[in-house]
């Protein structure tokens, strides 16, 4: 079934009864060309795009618990491409012209909206460097407006521009980004992908991998072994375990990112707003709720459930850059297991196992990503050759020096990026 305006009035009117399923729930085949384990927006991207672009639709996605349910469905939902460095700023400019397509592509309603990006800057040494990423932005044929703080009062007059540490220099505006509903991008990717003949295969959790002489060959499963020619990993924060269960490391750290919603409140935030001095950032849901994030827990773990302090570190800077905000209440908290790479940016290559290929080390940058990372990690799964926007991206460049990407400038440390 296609969406349309007729469809959902029909709908409406006549009790929503004939909606059907989503996607398909089918039973594992015993082999597939293609097997890609995760289920999450990356993975659910990559099928997608194998089958549209490539007409690959022999393609199995393996997700041990339930599609949407790891990070893509926890994060603060913002979408934007103001990065800087040769690399970063070709990818996400690519990602975000795929973002302006994607419902048209999907046939599904993932909320997009182009609310624009404020990133605020507190220092005249601040300013410079967003004036330097400003000009990068508009050079790679992105957009990116320089605010005094005048400029700054007209879009944002609710801020405290006189807070004693960091007062209110300006901001670098970046009109073109802004926000997505996360579970909606998920469950559009997995619609597409099972209408085209992709087989997603919930409870089906990847417990070890079948390799000879140094070939993979398929995996074990808790649904039983499935056969692949080439597999591809999008685990995101899981990708150490499961690269280990095929014998090599990735360097990897995960650590827990929170993120927080208030109660529904009238429309107030018309922008997505990131206060750097403070790690704080903030936008408003469809449904009210003001979401907003912080700084990673600094610890490495797999547990979601995040840690006290963040919450008391991040309800401070909200304070301090907003005070309204205190009138809120706080309504639930979630924790992402983000896979933190040593120089802040991802990595999309093939593994030392032939015929197994990962993706990962997205640290911040992976829910905007999702349609970049789906459209190229399927090129490189469906062609053997990186997508021009990921040659940068090699796994290799941790073990020769070249061409890292440090696009914040801190150093080789996975959880300062």
């Amino acid at each position: 079934m296609r969406f349309s305006g007729l469809q959902v009035l029909k709908e409406g009117l006549t009790g929503n009864k004939g909606w059907g399923p989503h996607w398909r729930d089918p039973e594992p085949k015993s082999e597939y060309d293609i097997i890609i384990i995760g289920g999450g927006g990356h993975g659910l991207a990559t099928a997608h795009y194998l089958a549209k672009e490539h007409g690959l639709t022999n393609v199995a996605v393996l997700e041990r618990g339930y599609l949407g349910g790891g990070n893509v469905g926890r994060n603060t939902t913002i979408v934007r491409a103001n990065y800087m460095l040769p690399g970063n700023s070709e990818f996400y400019s690519h990602s975000l012209k795929l973002w302006e397509g994607l419902e048209e592509d999907l046939n599904y309603n993932v909320m997009h909206s182009q609310r624009g990006i404020i990133n605020l800057f507190h220092s005249d040494g601040q300013r410079d460097a967003f004036a330097r990423r400003g000009n990068q932005m508009i050079n790679q044929g992105d957009d990116a407006i320089l605010l005094d703080t005048d400029g700054v009062r007209q879009h944002l007059p609710y801020l405290d521009f006189k807070q004693t540490r960091f007062p209110i220099y300006g901001g670098l505006y970046h009109p073109r980004g802004g926000s997505a509903r996360h579970d909606a991008v998920a469950w559009g990717f997995a619609r597409s992908a099972s209408q085209r003949g992709v087989d997603l295969i919930q409870n089906c959790e990847v417990t070890g991998f079948d390799i000879v002489d140094g070939v993979v060959r398929g995996v074990q499963t808790s649904r039983g072994p499935i056969r692949a020619k080439k597999i591809g990993m999008a685990v995101a924060g899981r990708t150490s375990q499961v690269a280990e269960m095929a014998g090599f490391r990735v360097p990897i750290e995960s650590h827990v990112l929170q993120a927080f919603v208030t109660e529904g409140l009238k429309p107030v935030i018309d922008h997505v707003v990131t206060y750097g001095m403070g790690h704080f950032y903030i936008s408003q849901s469809d449904k009210g709720g003001l979401v907003f994030g912080g700084d990673l827990d600094m610890y490495a773990s797999y547990a979601a459930r995040g840690n006290l302090p963040i919450v008391e570190h991040v309800s401070e800077a909200a304070m301090t850059l907003m005070p309204v905000i205190g009138k809120a209440k706080m309504l639930r908290s979630w924790g992402g297991i983000m896979d933190m790479s040593p120089d802040g940016s991802f990595i999309m290559d093939k593994s030392p196992i032939d015929g197994l290929y990962i993706n990962c080390g997205w640290c911040y940058g992976g829910f905007k990503a999702t349609p970049a990372s789906g459209h190229t990690f399927a090129h490189l799964l469906a062609t053997d050759q990186p997508h021009p926007t990921t040659i940068r991206h090699r796994l290799d460049r941790f073990r020769t020096g070249r061409g890292v990407m440090d696009e914040e400038a801190t150093g080789s440390q996975h959880n300062l990026h």
